[in-house]
C-alpha cells in the first residue's frame, strides 16, 4: 500500500503565491515520478509539472515561468510553489506518486487540496 497526503492551498488573491506540500509512504521501494496534476470544475485533470528520477522537471505550457516543483528524495516529498497566481489556476491540485512496490509498480492519488485564487 502506497499513501500520498497533500497540505497547502487556501484561498489567495491574484498575484500572490501558495505552496502545496505532498509526502508518500508506505511500502515503497523506489519513487519514479512525482508530480502536481489539477482539475477544475467541468474540465478534465491536467498535468501541471512533474519530475522524474534524474531528469528535469516538466510543465505545462500555463504554468511555466510561475510555478516550481521540487522533490525530496529522502524524504518522499514533493512541493510545488506557486507565484503570480491567476484566477484560471483556481482548482483542486492532486499529487500524483509512481513508485516501485513488491509486485510492480504502483501510481496512487492524494485526496486533492483546493487552490482558489480570487481576481
Amino acid at each position: 500500500q502506497v499513501q500520498v497526503v497533500e497540505s497547502g492551498g487556501g484561498l489567495e488573491q491574484a498575484g500572490g503565491s501558495l505552496r502545496l506540500s505532498c509526502v508518500a509512504s508506505g511500502s515503497i521501494l523506489s519513487i519514479q515520478v512525482m508530480g502536481w496534476y489539477r482539475q477544475a470544475p467541468g474540465k478534465q485533470r491536467e498535468l501541471v509539472a512533474n519530475i522524474a528520477n534524474g531528469s528535469s522537471a516538466n510543465y505545462a505550457a500555463s504554468v511555466k515561468g510561475r510555478f516550481t516543483i521540487s522533490r525530496d528524495n529522502a524524504k518522499n516529498t514533493v512541493d510545488l510553489q506557486m507565484n503570480n497566481l491567476k484566477p484560471e489556476d483556481t482548482a483542486v491540485y492532486y499529487c500524483n506518486v509512481y513508485a516501485r512496490v513488491s509486485g510492480g509498480f504502483r501510481a496512487t492519488w492524494g485526496q486533492g487540496t483546493q487552490v482558489t485564487v480570487s481576481s
